[in-house]
């Protein structure tokens, strides 16, 4: 693949990795990347049936409205993203990062922790949209974000509802939602992203010859593409659907991100 050879020369000239990852990485893992209303409604059958969308459920207000309906569709996510392997593709991130002088950061849209249960150093994490593995008061009672770690949901999964308790808040124990961002969402705690941002800054200060690697970031919340255009590295695109890049740039690659990782780590080799 000669695109894949011109991506092993870029990491090549490169003393810094910055990885920047979309709903498309996931899925050679085995995660929907939720595109489209049938797409999400074939991952959720229960609120397909009931004709609701996933900017209403990945909603603040669902929580204040029908919190079993919304935990049952986040409690679902959180066990599976639990139980998911991240596939060999992240492996492959790692080894171009480890063999870089300032390493690798990470930058994701997703919330599933993937990257850090694939090996990924956490404090080299930007997890831009938050954590589903982390929780906040759903009244914000009061600006703390902790660990989900302890909160194991039992999940009615052909009728999306939550069957066990809800996860309370610590101090005034109202239900606790995700520390995630999400639509219509004027009361997520940014702090712990918000520092994610700033030792990401921090590290790129000290990386020369960035280059971006892309990873199934599509145009439809544009945040992860339009950071690794921004970027002063040269950027490597891998979208099967999406690979336009400004002209320049860097190289695309229209494959899925198991497929064009593997292609470029044969051509480092």
């Amino acid at each position: 693949m000669e695109a894949a050879a011109a991506c092993a020369e870029l990491i090549r000239q490169a003393d810094g990795l910055l990885v920047t990852a979309g709903a498309g990485i996931g899925v050679d893992s085995g995660l929907p990347d939720f595109r489209g209303p049938q797409g999400f409604w074939g991952a959720y059958p229960a609120l397909g049936r009931a004709r609701i969308g996933f900017e209403q459920i990945a909603n603040p207000a669902a929580f204040a409205a029908r919190p079993a309906l919304a935990w049952g569709f986040y409690g679902h996510r959180l066990n599976l993203y639990r139980r998911t392997v991240p596939h060999a593709g992240f492996a492959i991130l790692r080894r171009i990062g480890d063999g870089l002088p300032q390493g690798a950061f990470v930058f994701t849209s997703n919330v599933d922790g993937q990257f850090q249960k694939a090996g990924f150093a956490a404090e080299r994490i930007v997890e831009c949209h938050g954590s589903i593995h982390h929780l906040q008061c759903l009244d914000a009672c009061h600006d703390g974000i902790w660990p989900a770690d302890d909160y194991r949901p039992q999940v009615d999964d052909e009728q999306c509802l939550l069957r066990s308790d809800f996860p309370r808040c610590p101090h005034c124990r109202a239900i606790a939602r995700p520390n995630i961002l999400m639509f219509g969402d004027c009361g997520w705690l940014a702090g712990r992203t918000d520092a994610q941002e700033t030792r990401l800054r921090d590290w790129l200060r000290e990386v020369d010859r960035l280059v971006v690697i892309e990873i199934g970031a599509g145009t439809n919340i544009p945040t992860v593409r339009m950071l690794g255009e921004r970027s002063r590295g040269r950027l490597i695109r891998i979208n099967p659907s999406e690979p336009q890049l400004p002209p320049g740039r860097g190289v695309s690659l229209a494959a899925g991100g198991l497929v064009a990782l593997r292609a470029i780590a044969g051509c480092l080799e």
